[in-house]
């Protein structure tokens, strides 16, 4: 039955959450427990609740699951909703009974509470379910077929729900047609289909799952909120006071309820936010941190140690109309007493077998506090059957008492009853020993877990305040080593988040006495513990980004300082090999005159690669802030700018001396030979400015010197070539001539040859570095 129910409730939670997907244009979702373990899916459904926009972690991993079922957690926090006992990994994990418990909870309170607080503060009420059998009892009280006393059986027929609905819209359907005509199934799928077709409300119910012996209760109360929502919503004083004169419900003999006179153990959940360091009710949950677990500590509050759990020497049965009761009242008879005698000895001796094969108490936390919460269950279905006990034993007496029996019938039944007395005294001491025996375990299990994070979380700390200590760099291969050390501490505060996590569902048991004092001791405790893992968390976080920031600017600013240095090289090479004196002929002086037009014009196109080393170097230090970085680029971009200067100067000595090498010489050039010269350098130039223009140039940067330009080199040149002064004068105002402009524009090149023997070599060398 208990799995039926959950299978239930699983498929009626999904078609609830569906429904509020629709109306939030979100998508619906296949199966409940494992598309809620993200987070991702919850965050939709209370956004949609809440109206307030909630951001999701984008990554995958477990962590990004707790963390958004841990914002999920806060949000119903914020919004008073009791979360007692539900906490992130239960979800993460995919908890069947705690995922359902906490939709539940999210439509108890947006669908049932949010809909009927008007009406409940109006009547001064505070219970909801009251309230709504009161309305329902009060809206079909004229159909005399229809008689509702609870929200599980009294709908299994179908003709309640078809009698609510008929009551306000009896021009839907006739009534007599529904309760002669049709079965129960019928009658259930037609009232689930008028509600959904005239008065809106989905078919959040299957008939199958209502026309059953024990309906679920808290599907039937889901829905039946649906048409108190959508239907007039009167409840008179009257009705109120008619449903709390019902008479409680029976549970069966398997769930017969004797109370003892003996004080009974009860627990009170709390919440405790270990992330931040906050213990609060559960209704006031503080902000967790990001990406960090929070815990529930349950407080098992026992009575006076010196007062036993059960009553050993008088068990008595209360005035309930229970099992014992009804024997009492049949005449007492032999038969009758042994009947029940043998009842309690075989349920006795289950008892017995359950509390053997609970096993030896385990040496892990986690297995320990399953094996508290089971016994704990075992230790309530004994505090259960007690009055069975008392009651046969209150039998027997009486049949003593009343003398109808044999000396050895009478001697049979005083030993029985001894046997009875001595077994449940037995089994009562050896289940508090069990008990006793797992909360000493689990408590020092639990004070481990405790010591183990205080020991952790100092040993964590004096680790970042030595690595925080730590300059980063000075060089990328240090840093890529402080990247990778810092992995290792977040790998350790993974592996420690696990450990955190499992002081979810904290268990501490405290006696009246001393209860308030230990509560205080450990809201205290985690207080401090919490505050200290937060801020380590958040440092982590932090330099995490910053790390990964400074390796990336750093990485670009090496590849760009590696292939600058490698060009430079390349020129450097370049430049030295080119031959400035002896020339042999015409083609090889020819050939120096090209190599040094081409190197000039990659010097023009590279020196916007100088400016962007100097912004990247700026971006870089600006988040190191390390003074030995900085004195290593300050000497690394001097080495270049130092080299590029040299390279300069060597490209114009190098045109010096072969402009003096052209003025001593007889060699004369053919026409030919000059204009091809001219031709070919023309044209690289001007391919090699086309290509510098098309790339992009970076932003300006703040130079921290200026490279030396080529007037400096030009104005050394014509002081030591004045013996051409006045020939270049005459050269430069035939070269400003209109008609020289037009065939150099348009390229033609025919006529121009005619015209080059005016002009001696010299001019031509230095068209070609102008």
């Amino acid at each position: 039955l208990p799995d039926e129910r959950e299978d239930v409730q699983k498929k009626t939670f999904t078609k609830w959450m569906n429904a509020q997907f629709s109306k939030f244009g979100k998508q619906h979702i296949e199966d409940l427990f494992s598309d809620l373990q993200d987070g991702r899916r919850l965050l939709d459904l209370l956004e949609g609740l809440t109206g307030q926009k909630l951001p999701k972690e984008k990554g995958s991993t477990r962590v990004h699951a707790l963390n958004n079922v841990n914002k999920a957690l806060q949000v119903l926090q914020k919004n008073n909703v009791d979360l007692v006992n539900i906490g992130s990994t239960d979800i993460v994990d995919g908890n069947h009974k705690l995922t359902l418990g906490l939709i539940w909870n999210i439509i108890l309170h947006w669908q049932v509470k949010n809909v009927m607080k008007n009406i409940m503060a109006g009547l001064q009420q505070t219970n909801s379910e009251k309230i709504l059998l009161s309305w329902v009892r009060q809206s079909t009280r004229r159909y005399p077929q229809v008689k509702v006393i609870n929200f599980t059986t009294s709908w299994s027929d179908g003709l309640a729900f078809n009698a609510l609905i008929h009551s306000y819209r009896p021009d839907l359907f006739d009534w007599d047609s529904v309760v002669c005509q049709q079965s129960a199934l019928q009658r259930l799928d037609h009232a689930f289909n008028i509600a959904k077709y005239h008065l809106g409300i989905e078919k959040l119910l299957d008939p199958e799952d209502v026309a059953t012996a024990y309906p679920d209760k808290k599907s039937i109360l889901m829905y039946v909120t649906s048409l108190f929502q959508v239907l007039p919503q009167q409840v008179s004083m009257e009705a109120i006071q008619e449903v709390e004169m019902l008479p409680r419900p029976s549970r069966g003999l398997q769930g017969e309820h004797f109370q003892m006179h003996h004080e009974m153990h009860y627990s009170q959940q709390i919440t405790v936010s270990l992330a931040q360091g906050h213990v609060r009710t559960s209704s006031s949950l503080q902000p967790r941190f990001k990406s960090y677990a929070y815990t529930q500590a349950a407080y098992v509050t026992s009575s006076d140690p010196g007062k036993r759990a059960f009553s050993s020497q008088h068990l008595e049965v209360s005035d309930d109309k229970s099992l014992g009761a009804s024997l009492m009242e049949t005449e007492v008879n032999l038969d009758s007493y042994q009947t029940a005698l043998e009842e309690v000895l075989s349920w006795l001796l289950s008892a017995e077998d359950a509390l053997q094969a609970q096993g030896e108490i385990s040496k892990d936390v986690e297995e320990v506090k399953e094996q508290f919460h089971t016994h704990e269950g075992y230790m309530m279905e004994l505090t259960d059957h007690q009055g069975r006990v008392g009651n046969v034993l209150q039998l027997g007496s009486q049949l003593i008492r009343v003398g109808k029996l044999s000396e050895d019938e009478e001697n049979e039944v005083q030993e029985q009853m001894n046997l009875l007395n001595s077994r449940w005294e037995c089994l009562r001491v050896a289940s508090m020993e069990k008990q006793s025996n797992l909360h000493k375990v689990l408590m020092d299990l639990q004070n481990q877990q405790l010591t183990h994070l205080t020991d952790w979380l100092s040993e964590t700390e004096a680790r970042t305040k030595k690595m925080e200590a730590e300059p980063l760099g000075p060089d990328l291969e240090d840093l890529k080593r402080q990247v990778q050390q810092h992995k290792v501490l977040q790998e350790d505060l993974e592996q420690e988040q696990v450990r955190v996590n499992s002081l979810t569902h904290m268990v501490v048991v405290v006696d009246e006495t001393s209860g308030d004092k230990a509560t205080a001791d450990l809201e205290k405790e985690l207080q401090v513990l919490g505050d200290r893992w937060a801020n380590i968390c958040r440092w982590t976080e932090d330099r995490w980004v910053l790390l990964q920031d400074i390796l990336l600017k750093w990485q670009r600013f090496t590849k760009e300082q590696c292939l600058f240095d490698a060009w430079l090289s390349e020129k450097e090479a370049a430049v030295n090999n080119i031959h400035t004196t002896g020339f042999k002929d015409q083609n090889e002086m020819l050939s120096s005159l090209r190599k040094l037009a081409v190197l000039k014009g990659e010097l023009e196109v590279k020196k916007q690669t100088m400016d962007k080393l100097c912004s990247l170097s700026q971006d870089l230090l600006s988040s190191l802030k390390n003074k030995t970085v900085a004195q290593k680029m300050e000497a690394w971009l001097e080495n270049f700018a130092q080299r590029w200067d040299n390279l300069i100067q060597k490209l114009e000595k190098s045109s010096v001396q072969i402009s003096q090498a052209v003025t001593t010489t007889q060699t004369s050039l053919t026409q030919t030979t000059v204009m091809e010269t001219v031709t070919m350098v023309t044209t690289r130039e001007q391919i090699l400015v086309k290509h510098a223009k098309e790339e992009p140039l970076p932003p300006p940067p703040q130079k921290k010197r200026q490279i030396v330009v080529d007037s400096e080199i030009r104005k050394r040149f014509d002081a030591d070539t004045t013996e051409l002064h006045s020939w270049m004068t005459r050269s430069e105002a035939m070269l400003q001539s209109p008609e020289f402009a037009i065939y150099r524009k348009e390229g033609n090149l025919s006529e121009l040859k005619e015209k080059v023997n005016s002009f001696p070599l010299i001019m031509i060398i230095l068209l070609c570095f102008d």
